[in-house]
């Protein structure tokens, strides 16, 4: 699909409008060093953080995690229960873990600095393709086309609002297309808010494209019953039996089991720490 010139700005036009007046400018992420730059760890930070959790919830955690862990070098140097500790409540407590890899990665092969192609940033744990694309947008002003859900909304809602089983392909080609070569940072930003107002005020039209799964319920969850695990342990250490009582649920052995296996929790003897 492909579109005239005169389209594209019109496109543009929209987008740029409602950011101008409705835009998130206060971010935290949003602002740059006193250098004008922007820090391409902390960026690494907020889009981890920002991977299937609401913005409301990562303004929180994402201020106190930069107190403690300041620098990509202070957060290889902790060890991953410290880590762990400062994500609770954000959940989905694998992205702590790759983030504090990427971290140890990032400091003992690349000396500390972060690369500024996508081939070398997928290398990373838990960095894909569009998380990838996002940090070299938002930290390094690149303009690279990349995915996420409030753009998927943009485009879906604007070029494909009749149809169904839209591709990842056929959307990076728009996003491609009408990408601001010249502000592409702020260009992405924009797409983002006015994403999110879409959501709000017009449903979820993601259930169109091809790339949707509807997310399960957290309440009662497999989901839940681990960010429980890891809550209790961040407090103190507990035996099976301790937590037990603290979680009655037939999954709780197995959930032990997959958090011992994924290097979650450690144990000593019969007690399990992070």
């Amino acid at each position: 699909m492909n579109f005239a010139k005169q389209d594209i700005h019109q496109f543009q036009g929209t987008v740029w409008e409602y950011y101008h007046d409705h835009g998130r400018h206060d971010l935290p992420w949003r602002s740059p060093e006193p250098s004008g730059q922007f820090d391409p760890y902390k960026i690494v930070v907020s889009e981890v953080m920002l991977q299937q959790t609401q913005v409301a919830r990562v303004i929180v955690k994402y201020g106190e995690f930069l107190e403690r862990f300041p620098a990509v070098e202070v957060l290889a140097k902790a060890q991953l229960g410290e880590v762990l500790r400062a994500w609770n409540g954000l959940g989905y407590n694998r992205r702590a873990k790759f983030l504090h890899l990427a971290a140890k990665q990032i400091t003992d092969e690349y000396e500390g600095k972060f690369a500024k192609d996508n081939t070398e940033l997928v290398r990373l744990p838990g960095i894909g393709a569009n998380t990838a694309g996002a940090i070299l947008a938002y930290a390094f002003n690149q303009p690279i086309a990349f995915l996420e859900t409030n753009i998927r909304t943009v485009f879906i809602r604007h070029f494909f609002h009749d149809q169904a089983d839209i591709s990842d392909k056929e959307i990076l080609s728009l996003v491609e297309q009408t990408l601001d070569h010249e502000h592409p940072r702020e260009w992405y930003w924009a797409l983002m808010d006015y994403g999110s107002y879409l959501k709000q005020t017009v449903g979820n039209v993601n259930r169109q494209s091809k790339s949707y799964s509807r997310q399960s319920k957290f309440a009662g969850s497999h989901r839940q019953i681990r960010g429980q695990v890891l809550r209790l342990l961040g407090d103190k250490s507990m035996t099976h039996e301790q937590l037990g009582q603290q979680i009655e649920d037939d999954r709780l052995a197995q959930v032990i089991d997959e958090l011992l296996q994924e290097s979650l929790v450690v144990k000593t003897g019969s007690t399990l720490s992070l």
